[in-house]
């Protein structure tokens, strides 16, 4: 959580979107970049009243407290890292009751709407006990091929400190192109502007049942064009996977998939 009076200012100067209009109770996506405009941290910004929660995933959680630490110079504002204590649950095709200390978020996993509750770790438990009995609960392993097949890139997998935010789509709704400086501001608006990246994050779509793992290539026309950087097998639609594809293939396409004695065929299509 980020605190104190100049706590929106300070924001506002380090991410990627702009946290001026947003309403007190609303949340928005937006990034943390470094100076060379490349992805450090993907995350959601909650305003709380003056307050902003940070939301990012469990394993950068500390390593987005360090960051905006080292950016707290000379402003009224605190830091509180509740990593350990905060809970997530997501939900998908299905409602829930949240008890009071618990945010209620709407989230949106491709074209498909979903809800996610965030607070405090013991009240998002109480929430998950509470749900019917026929609800289904997800695997680590079932979530991980829906999250592939609905094109969501994972921080530290599909993107990282080398991917730069048009590369996997996400300047569609984390950055703005109208806000003031922010940091990292100049490769993403100059690629925006007069620019192009080389490659892009791309959905596959595999005929066998083999998962395939990262680092398999992906080869258009005898040639190598792309590496897998995360896969899974859907029960409903077989075996998915994420690749960073150069940006002369244009999905959707026919390609080759190769690791290990692997030649499988695969479809890539657009995320």
């Amino acid at each position: 959580m980020v605190s104190g009076p100049d706590a929106t200012v300070f924001l506002q100067s380090l991410v990627s979107q702009d946290l001026e209009p947003v309403a007190d109770g609303a949340a928005v996506p937006t990034l943390l970049l470094t100076p060379q405009g490349k992805v450090d941290v993907t995350l959601r910004a909650l305003r709380v009243g003056d307050d902003w929660w940070l939301d990012t995933d469990a394993a950068y959680g500390p390593r987005l407290a360090a960051a905006l630490q080292r950016f707290r110079i000379r402003v009224k504002v605190e830091l509180d890292d509740r990593t350990a204590t905060t809970g997530l649950m997501s939900l998908v095709g299905v409602d829930a009751d949240a008890p009071a200390e618990v945010r209620v978020l709407p989230t949106l996993w491709g074209a498909q709407p979903g809800t996610d509750l965030l607070g405090p770790r013991a009240a998002v438990e109480a929430a998950l006990a509470a749900l019917p009995a026929d609800v289904a609960r997800w695997t680590p392993a079932r979530f991980e091929a829906f999250r592939i097949e609905t094109g969501v890139p994972r921080l530290g997998v599909d993107v990282d400190d080398t991917t730069i935010p048009q590369e996997a789509f996400l300047e569609r709704d984390a950055v703005s192109f109208t806000k003031g400086c922010f940091l990292g501001q100049e490769l993403v608006c100059r690629i925006d502007t007069r620019g192009h990246v080389n490659r892009h994050l791309r959905r596959l779509s595999l005929a066998g049942v083999t998962v395939p793992p990262p680092g398999a290539t992906v080869v258009v026309d005898g040639q190598e064009r792309g590496v897998v950087t995360s896969a899974a097998a859907d029960p409903d639609t077989g075996v998915v996977a994420l690749a960073m594809v150069r940006r002369e293939v244009e999905p959707p396409v026919d390609a080759r998939l190769r690791w290990d004695g692997h030649d499988e065929p695969v479809e890539v299509s657009a995320i």
